[in-house]
């Protein structure tokens, strides 16, 4: 069961009634602390950051977060839905409500005003802010941990930052690696002023110097609840951060990380009977599909959620499952790209995960499978799970001219995914590819796996690939758009534009 809000209020109630002398308390009475206060109190209790560090994880699932009433606005798992819009894997089947129509048409990826490109925005730079309160409290960016309490909330707070950093150059830029265009603000230290931009080679220095101690600090932290970063998310984070930039040295750290996780970590692939639900006489006979809880041992990094954390229509849940009460079943249905569905072939069972109008049916779904039942969220939120490392790991010996090395991660996936007498076939096919076509062919599989998880318009980037919408979308069917399209790529908000007199300096 999650413990985070647990961990909230006993850091706080320590903070209250231990080491914190009283006349401090008199001074400053506050619902909320200040990051002054923080920053004093952590040198008396540095176990109160704990309480810090949980609050900025609830960010990632909470509503509101990117500053909006809007239902589209719940944390990640709402850009997760943009992105794979974005991607055109996610095609917006129906408009009775409106949510998503910005995105799915490209109007946000050219109008600074709609809500749409301020809430990432504002999402982001809220936990880059909260990241920045427990580095200050400690120190500083540049402070060197050497005690593990220490060690362990600097490193959950350095990788934050850094998954924050690297979303934001997803979105908001189509550059990568060393190049010298001006795309984001940075802000190191929660007191800086407005800051200008910083060209994309300074973005993504200081995210992977971020993600690389981050694995570091907390290379002996053992997380109580799968919604903490340990090391080995830690590792996934940053085999993103680098997969994105791409050097050929990076793309060697991203084959070792990956190797790493794979063969140093419990988890294992998501088994047939996690990866779609089964149907007998109307009744579900493995209740352990459904992507929908937290203890699925392929899951890295996901939350538990429960009643108290009041999650219902306004949430990933609330947006995509049919057997949620949802805008998915009362008139805004997502559904799986037309043409990348039918690219799954007939011995794959992914294939079962969707029904034929492409809705994910079998995929995604609350237990008790009542068309539109699920009023409070409790199904758990997945952010992480090991087949991206394999899927990450085979794509970067690809890019790196190791087909061989590369069909052989790609198997250890694909063997999980093939009926047993098609293995055959495709173990067949997928020999006879190379250099560019093994390229395509792991970008493909990237999207069947990982769809409704947000993680194809990573790819889609990284790959340098194109797109072609299926029949079944609402706008632009039929139309291919480039990775590097401008309409691939938000452009910074305007209340950012009105705000920061020095953006553009």
């Amino acid at each position: 069961m999650k413990k985070n809000l647990y961990i909230i209020g006993a850091a706080l109630l320590t903070f209250f009634v231990s080491g914190c002398e009283k006349e401090f308390l008199d001074k400053q009475p506050t619902q909320y602390l200040t990051p002054e206060q923080i920053a004093e109190a952590a040198k008396t209790d540095p176990g109160l950051l704990n309480g810090q560090i949980a609050g900025l994880y609830s960010t990632m699932y909470n509503t509101g977060t990117g500053g909006t009433t809007g239902h589209d606005d719940f944390g990640q798992k709402g850009y997760d839905i943009y992105s794979d819009m974005l991607a055109s894997d996610m095609a917006l089947a129906g408009t009775n409500y409106g949510w998503y129509t910005g995105v799915a048409r490209y109007q946000a990826s050219s109008d600074y005003t709609l809500n749409a490109v301020y809430m990432p925005w504002r999402y982001y730079y809220r936990v880059i802010y909260a990241a920045n309160n427990v580095i200050d409290a400690l120190g500083g960016t540049d402070a060197v941990q050497t005690e593990p309490l220490q060690r362990h909330i600097m490193g959950q707070a350095k990788a934050m930052r850094g998954y924050a950093y690297f979303y934001l150059t997803q979105f908001y830029s189509a550059g990568y690696g060393t190049g010298q265009e001006k795309i984001l603000p940075i802000y190191t230290d929660s007191k800086q002023p407005n800051q200008p931009k910083s060209t994309t080679e300074e973005v993504y220095n200081l995210m992977i110097d971020d993600l690389t101690e981050a694995v570091d600090y907390l290379v002996d932290f053992n997380r109580l609840t799968k919604d903490q970063v340990d090391a080995t998310v830690a590792k996934g984070l940053l085999s993103y951060a680098l997969a994105a930039r791409g050097t050929t040295e990076d793309l060697n750290r991203v084959v070792a990380l990956t190797n790493e996780v794979i063969n140093g970590s419990a988890y294992r692939i998501t088994n047939e009977n996690e990866l779609y639900g089964k149907i007998v006489d109307g009744v579900l006979v493995n209740p352990e599909s459904g992507f929908n809880n937290v203890a699925t041992p392929s899951w890295m990094w996901g939350v538990d959620l429960t009643l108290a954390n009041r999650l219902n229509l306004v949430s990933w849940w609330g947006q995509v499952d049919y057997y949620t009460y949802s805008y998915a079943w009362a008139g805004d249905p997502k559904t799986m790209d037309r043409n990348l569905q039918n690219s799954i072939g007939a011995k794959d069972l992914r294939r079962k995960q969707f029904h034929s109008t492409g809705r994910p049916l079998y995929k995604f779904f609350d237990p008790a499978r009542k068309i539109g039942g699920q009023r409070q969220v409790t199904t758990d939120y997945v952010y992480m799970r090991i087949e991206e490392m394999i899927l990450m790991n085979a794509e970067a010996k690809a890019r790196l001219g190791d087909d061989a090395g590369a069909k052989e991660m790609l198997k250890k996936l694909m063997v999980e995914r093939i009926e047993e007498d098609g293995y055959e076939a495709y173990e067949t096919y997928l020999s006879g590819l190379n250099g560019q076509a093994l390229k395509d062919e792991i970008f493909l599989q990237t999207r069947i796996e990982l769809w409704g998880e947000g993680k194809a318009y990573l790819a889609l980037k990284r790959n340098k690939q194109s797109v072609t919408r299926g029949a079944n979308h609402l706008f632009f069917a039929g139309d291919t758009f480039s990775w590097d399209s401008d309409e691939m790529t938000f452009p910074i908000p305007q209340a950012e534009v009105l705000n920061n007199p020095v953006l553009n300096d």
